[in-house]
């Protein structure tokens, strides 16, 4: 996006932060949000990737209040137990790139994901059961006498 005009006042905006506050069950967090901001009213416009730093700033407050992990904490362990992203989202589930998407910021692991970790955190010799799991691949087309949808 190249010089955008302010929708209010038709002035020249400009590439900048400003602070935002988000608000979730009574928790809150302020932080740097870029922008296009007009400096003759309120007005601002956000690209996509700056959206990611609110969306961003807005999972790592969820996690906070509801006792999920933080993304580099999710990092810290995955890495004690020796494994890549891939191999913990098989092993632990949420799927090949949910670890990528967890140690981003992206999304949120289930309440699941973060107990799994905090155990595994505390004792990694458990994840030798997880290793100890058949693990089934998904079948390539539905078992017989289902259609697809059924």
């Amino acid at each position: 996006m190249t010089d955008p005009v302010c929708p209010k006042t038709g002035a020249s905006m400009h590439r900048g932060v400003r602070p935002m506050t988000l608000e979730y069950k009574g928790a809150h967090t302020t932080f740097d949000m870029p922008g296009w901001y007009c400096d003759a009213s309120d007005e601002s416009i956000h690209t996509g990737e700056d959206m990611k730093v609110s969306d961003r700033a807005l999972n790592r407050l969820k996690a906070a209040t509801e006792g999920l992990p933080l993304p580099e904490e999710i990092r810290r362990i995955r890495t004690k137990l020796g494994l890549t992203q891939e191999a913990a989202g098989e092993l632990i589930g949420g799927g090949p790139r949910a670890f990528q998407k967890y140690e981003a910021g992206d999304l949120l692991p289930s309440r699941a994901i973060g107990s799994a970790l905090a155990l595994l955190d505390h004792d990694p010799s458990g994840l030798s059961v997880l290793h100890a799991r058949p693990h089934v691949a998904a079948p390539e087309s539905p078992p017989s006498g289902l259609r697809a949808g059924d």
